[in-house]
């Protein structure tokens, strides 16, 4: 079952995780997940840049080293790039302590091409596996951010006009959504994303950074 819309016992559950944002106008934050790599970031890059719509880019540490010139321009063009592990690993699979060692190796990334260094450290989970007890470690130095609309682009067996038409039907005000820049979302993403701010700007949303 895909749940493109978070359950609300969810943000219950981990109240201090950031699930939306509260918001007074039509404002809209999409996150990138999984980068950044040369075959799909630039295209993420060029379409923000054709709306002026500013993006967090949750990063993975290993990319973040493989390609920091590619990290560097999307800072460059106002974006914000935020931590992913280095790894991509899932937390139910290692110990808190090597979660941690994760965390950190991709936050030295992340200052390494400029980032994160000043500000708030913003931290989401891969695969969004989280516990009570990996949050806690976590705080109070990183502010965990999961979301609000999950478009599924990394699903191959979702047609991307359905992957689509599920965004936009539970995307709201304040509305945290998720796409990946990967080589497994990116049929979907192509798809997706240059109608996805079509849509929302000719409806007067802008988009920002967390």
């Amino acid at each position: 079952m895909r749940f493109h819309k978070t359950p609300p016992v969810l943000p219950w559950l981990f109240r201090k995780a950031w699930w939306k944002r509260p918001v007074s106008d039509k404002i809209l934050f999409l996150t990138f997940d999984d980068g950044p790599i040369p075959e799909v970031t630039p295209f993420v890059l060029e379409q923000l840049a054709q709306y002026n719509a500013k993006a967090t880019f949750f990063c993975v540490g290993e990319n973040l080293e493989r390609y920091p010139d590619l990290a560097r321009e999307a800072k460059a063009q106002g974006h914000q790039l935020a931590n992913h592990t280095h790894q991509h690993v899932k937390a139910w699979k290692v110990s808190p302590a090597e979660y941690r060692q994760q965390v950190e190796r991709c936050q030295a990334a992340l200052e390494k091409v400029g980032s994160g260094a000043d500000g708030p450290k913003f931290f989401r989970p891969p695969h969004g596996q989280l516990t009570w007890r990996h949050l806690r470690m976590l705080e109070p130095e990183y502010q965990v951010v999961m979301w609000s609309t999950l478009t599924y682009d990394f699903d191959a067996s979702l047609y991307p006009e359905e992957c689509l038409a599920k965004a936009i039907a539970v995307t709201k005000p304040g509305s945290v959504v998720v796409l990946h820049d990967s080589l497994k979302a990116e049929r979907n993403l192509r798809y997706v994303l240059p109608r996805l701010l079509r849509h929302f700007s000719d409806l007067g949303y802008v988009f920002k950074t967390l």
